[in-house]
Parts: C-alpha cells; sequence; structure tokens
C-alpha cells in the first residue's frame, strides 16, 4: 500500500473508527515501517494542533 492510504489508515486509528472488512485488509497489506512513521507523524500532528489550541485559549484569559 502507498503512503497516503497508510496514513488514512492510521488516521482513523486515531479516532478509532474503522470497519471490521478495512481494518482486517489493513493489517495484511500494511507496511511495518509506514505505520510507524505514520503514527510518529500524526502524533506530532495531533500534538502541535493541540499546543496551538491551548496558546490561543490562554492569549485570551484575562487574569
Amino acid at each position: 500500500m502507498s503512503f497516503f492510504a497508510t496514513m488514512k489508515a492510521v488516521f482513523w486509528s486515531f479516532f478509532g473508527v474503522r470497519k471490521g472488512k478495512d481494518s482486517a485488509h489493513d493489517v495484511e497489506n500494511l507496511n511495518p515501517i509506514h505505520v510507524v512513521i505514520a503514527g510518529v507523524l500524526g502524533a506530532l500532528i495531533l500534538i502541535t494542533i493541540l499546543i496551538l489550541i491551548v496558546k490561543l485559549v490562554l492569549s485570551k484569559v484575562i487574569i
């Protein structure tokens, strides 16, 4: 499978939403190295988004 397909599978796994047949297909066809790279990349993107949201919220807080 392509790296984009792996990213898509990892994206859906972050949300825990995946059809059973699609999940079984992924297990058979995904490259483990791509899964690790996509997982790390997805985690970095998620952390970055959360940090930006926190900074945005804290900048609006009046103390």
